[in-house]
């Protein structure tokens, strides 16, 4: 791979420590996936967060790093283990909390913005068509060079920081022109948000890096979301292109059969003990949606909705959370249904939910069962 005369300056130390490890992190991983260069990014949004995911080792190196670290471009954060707000509401352990807080003060200090969401495209403004990011958080990598006309490859948690850091990323993989191998040809009548999520979990297992989809009509945000959550899951494709692709393509269909393969994979329970909405976390326009859809409604058990501070913040004067709370809702900000402490198998033994994303996670990182249905049907089973 090809470095400047600075970038070599840096590898080799000359402008200290945390720069050479950065740099180190980004050309073995420029290496490994046969970069040219180094490329300049404007915005880095890293994973990493939650205490649940990185344990000791990297609640001790943050803490190590950031009293010199600090971030080149905008960098924002994904979702840690709780709400700040209401931990105390939730018995957890006290060294958890404390890791956890350890964490968010090191990316804090380093100058990152702490925003604790993973949909960074709904609650910031998107740069212009082209512009390369780094992001580590799967569902928004696959957002942003799908939906957004951003570049990014499907960063690790460590090559977002690296990035963060020195301002700079790969240029490798999806950061180029890349022309999918595979067409997935959609054939399923009156699909919803969970079909979506469906369809994405398929893709992301038969597709490489990109994936053709054909098929989609006027899919609404919270049916795109599904999309990049249930692709995020499930192997290494990080973008989708609309359309049939060239005559070379392989053509493969995503039909009932397909779908009640991915649904049989993952729903487990016939009901759930709780409810969780948000993985990835809702924005403000699906939030409006599931006050409306309540219409006075009330759900007849314990329903966790998950969104971002900001957007939280918005709905509440707007009047939403006053609804959601009416109907029972447990509203949190700063966490995610994925990888929280507040869902453990200790206290629950299956949990109803519409997020492919989040099915996969509970089932396979909490250990608990899942109940899979769509928005409209949870409401209609779950309230009254």
């Amino acid at each position: 791979m090809e470095l400047t005369r600075e970038e070599e300056s840096a590898l080799k130390g000359e402008q200290g420590e945390i720069m050479q490890m950065a740099y180190r992190i980004l050309v073995a991983t420029g290496e490994a996936t046969d970069a040219e260069k180094l490329v300049p990014i404007e915005w880095a949004h890293l994973s990493g967060v939650n205490y649940n995911t990185i344990g000791d080792a990297g609640e001790e190196f943050l803490s190590g790093i950031s009293r010199d670290a600090r971030v080149k471009v905008k960098t924002t954060l994904n979702p840690m283990g709780f709400d700040i707000d209401n931990v105390s509401n939730y018995g957890l352990d006290e060294n958890f909390v404390s890791k956890q807080l350890s964490i968010k003060n090191s990316y804090e200090t380093m100058g990152v913005i702490p925003s604790f969401s993973c949909i960074p495209y709904e609650i910031f403004d998107i740069p212009k068509d082209g512009t390369q990011v780094a992001f580590a958080e799967s569902n928004a990598a696959i957002h942003a060079n799908s939906l957004d006309n951003l570049k990014t490859n499907k960063e690790s948690a460590f090559s977002a920081l690296a990035s963060a850091i020195v301002g700079k990323s790969p240029y490798s993989s999806l950061r180029k022109e890349d022309n999918p191998n595979v067409t997935i040809q959609m054939k399923i009548e009156n699909p919803n948000e969970l079909t979506y999520g469906m369809l994405g979990f398929f893709a992301g297992k038969v597709g490489d890096t990109s994936v053709n989809i054909s098929g989609p009509e006027n899919m609404d945000k919270r049916q795109t979301k599904a999309m990049c959550g249930g692709m995020g899951t499930s192997g290494t494709c990080a973008k989708f292109i609309f359309g049939e692709g060239n005559a070379d393509c392989e053509k493969i269909d995503f039909d009932e059969k397909e779908m009640q393969n991915v649904h049989d994979e993952l729903n487990t329970s016939e009901k759930g003990d709780i409810i969780t909405l948000g993985s990835p976390q809702l924005g403000l326009d699906e939030i409006s949606d599931l006050t409306a859809k309540l219409k006075g409604r009330s759900f007849q058990k314990r329903c966790m909705v998950f969104m971002p501070r900001t957007v939280k913040e918005q709905a509440k004067k707007i009047g939403y959370t006053t609804e959601l709370e009416r109907a029972g809702c447990e509203i949190l900000s700063d966490c995610c249904t994925c990888l929280s402490p507040l869902i453990s198998k200790d206290k629950v033994d299956a949990v109803t939910t519409n997020s492919i994303k989040g099915a996969f996670y509970l089932k396979n990182s909490n250990g608990v069962d899942v109940n899979l249905k769509s928005l409209l049907q949870i409401v209609k089973d779950e309230t009254r």
